[in-house]
């Protein structure tokens, strides 16, 4: 099968070549796509260099699935005509999320919905992914009215500029190496923790905020749910962490919550408090699981949790959430 990966040079899209391998998918003939800079660079796949087209050529090239890692703009603009071509994307960005006509898949959740017909599918936003595939088996059982949500997110998920940002910070606090770098955010982020992911919206919320918002009630086909979010960067890589609080409609047994996350697809419980037991982020760092931990009763309110939700962002949270809806396509002969 001809695959495109579109944005293959960076942070993501590299990560989505190592996730293609990892789990063979079957891809014949690789078309990595990017910027018209990057035309002509090589990246690898499998042990074999290939170069960089563009995407005027990626479009000609008619791959049977093109997965987009390059932004919203590029992805508004091209995800079209790719699509037009007859080419499923698979957009990581956030361009496509809020569309009533494109369908926002987590695979474990709600794969159900696509189609033949759809020939732009949406990858949902990282901290969302990681929320809901905790959440959707807990949610099934006893109906989830109210999600209070704060994060604690990785500068991997700002990309290369923001981890060589903290690297440098670091290098000068410990080793007291000078020099210049560039700043991806306004303020240092090594030794500090910014309550500000995205920009401010008329409401006083950030845009990744409202994305968690929006988007969990479109996965979860459910827009009863109330939902409200903090999110924040802290200066760690490997992955999210969320403190998830959750009201539901139903009481539930903590015995029963750990046995049904502990069965759900893309799940592993880790939570053990006599042993200090618990998900963090160097462990979750290079796995595709949803790691959840830290499971108590909240005794403010009824019928409450609390939760500790950790996973990779670049891959549960992007290029692996990206390749399982590829995988379900293929599975279900839902791609031309």
């Amino acid at each position: 099968m001809k695959v495109a990966v579109v944005g293959a040079t960076g942070l993501v899209g590299t990560k989505m070549l190592q996730v293609l391998a990892e789990r063979n998918f079957p891809v014949t003939e690789l078309i990595p796509v990017a910027s018209e800079r990057s035309v002509g660079k090589e990246v690898e796949f499998k042990g074999k260099k290939y170069k960089v087209v563009s995407m005027t050529d990626g479009i000609l090239a008619k791959p049977a699935v093109a997965i987009f890692s390059a932004g919203g703009t590029t992805s508004l603009e091209w995800a079209p005509k790719f699509a037009e071509a007859g080419i499923t994307v698979i957009d990581n960005s956030s361009a496509w999320r809020m569309d009533p006509t494109k369908p926002l898949v987590v695979p474990e959740i709600n794969a159900d919905i696509l189609t033949k017909k759809d020939k732009i599918i949406a990858n949902p936003n990282c901290s969302t992914i990681q929320m809901v595939v905790a959440l959707n088996p807990l949610h099934k059982k006893y109906k989830a009215n109210r999600i209070v949500v704060s994060t604690y997110q990785s500068v991997t998920g700002t990309g290369k500029k923001a981890v060589d940002q903290m690297m440098a910070e670091r290098d000068k606090a410990v080793k007291g190496v000078n020099g210049e770098y560039a700043m991806a955010y306004k303020y240092p982020i090594d030794l500090n923790v910014i309550p500000q992911i995205d920009v401010f919206l008329e409401n006083g919320y950030t845009k990744e905020e409202m994305k968690m918002v929006n988007e969990t009630k479109k996965i979860m086909r459910d827009d009863s749910i109330l939902v409200t979010a903090t999110t924040v960067r802290i200066p760690v890589m490997g992955g999210h962490s969320e403190a998830v609080n959750v009201e539901f409609e139903n009481d539930y047994d903590l015995d029963e919550v750990k046995s049904l996350l502990q069965s759900a697809p893309g799940v592993v419980v880790v939570d053990d408090p006599s042993t200090q037991q618990y998900p963090m982020p160097m462990d979750a760092h290079e796995k595709d699981e949803v790691f959840v931990g830290r499971l108590r009763r909240d005794e403010t309110q009824p019928n409450t949790l609390n939760m500790w939700v950790v996973s990779d962002n670049l891959r549960k949270g992007a290029a692996t959430n990206a390749v399982q809806i590829a995988e379900y396509l293929l599975a279900k002969n839902l791609l031309d």
